[in-house]
């Protein structure tokens, strides 16, 4: 049995997106069964960061209404073991059957070995349907005041939901602005009160890769790249440090 994972975030701007698509990529370079799903309805773009914007892709709703199994997702071109569904069009989260998402995340789980979701940020209905049924949810944050704080809200509702395999992850850390303001990674778990699962500096190889139309991974083997590998080798149950310096 697979394992389903939310991606959330309390605020947008956070880097949930290419934060999901790089471990994705990473859990399936390593021969893994995955699954992505873009539950951002309205303002899609993991298939952009994954490199898949060219690929004609069904949305998770074709599967919910029965017109497509999960097996259908389209396939990565360079990564055999990743599938993928995109959001629909045109649709609210509000709109969704949370029924039939939660049936199909049960399907998913079944198929593959991880299945994530890449949530809308904020906590509406979206990030309720993600982490609902989820194993395990990883919550994306800055080290920004203001995204401190919406992370310690997210890590709030989580636990009102009975919530408890919640990690953090530190995205877009700029190593020179956390030197001035001396604030470190046991600062930012402080806040949000939360275990942390990893820490991903700020590269610009992020935005390249997606301009470019490749997976973050493919352009690049340092950096964030390398940070998302590290994360993926630590949900697969591997002792890799976290450093408590954010890294270049």
């Amino acid at each position: 049995m697979g394992e389903v994972i939310a991606v959330l975030s309390g605020k947008g701007g956070t880097g949930k997106t290419s934060l999901c698509a790089g471990i994705a990529t990473s859990l399936a370079a390593e021969g893994k069964q995955v699954l992505c799903v873009d539950l951002d309805v309205g303002l899609r773009n993991l298939d952009i960061a994954l490199g898949m914007q060219e690929i004609p892709a069904l949305s998770f709703t074709d599967v919910l209404s029965g017109e497509c199994a999960v097996g259908a997702a389209a396939m990565h071109p360079d990564f055999p073991t990743l599938s993928f569904l995109t959001a629909p069009v045109g649709m609210a989260p509000e709109d969704i059957e949370s029924v039939r998402f939660f049936h199909f995340l049960e399907q998913a789980a079944k198929d593959f070995d991880f299945c994530l979701i890449d949530a809308p940020a904020g906590l509406g209905a979206g990030f309720t349907l993600a982490a609902a049924r989820a194993n395990r949810i990883l919550v994306v944050t800055g080290g920004e005041p203001a995204a401190l704080r919406d992370a310690d809200r997210t890590a709030q509702t989580l636990a009102l939901m009975g919530k408890h395999s919640v990690r953090l992850i530190v995205n877009r850390v700029r190593p020179e602005l956390y030197e001035k303001i001396s604030l470190t990674v046991d600062d930012i778990m402080d806040s949000v009160g939360l275990p942390l699962l990893g820490i991903v500096p700020e590269d610009r190889n992020v935005t390249l890769a997606a301009a470019f139309g490749h997976p973050l991974i493919q352009y690049s083997n340092h950096g964030a790249s390398a940070a998302c590998r590290r994360i993926a080798h630590r949900l697969l149950g591997q002792r890799v440090p976290i450093p408590k310096r954010p890294c270049k």
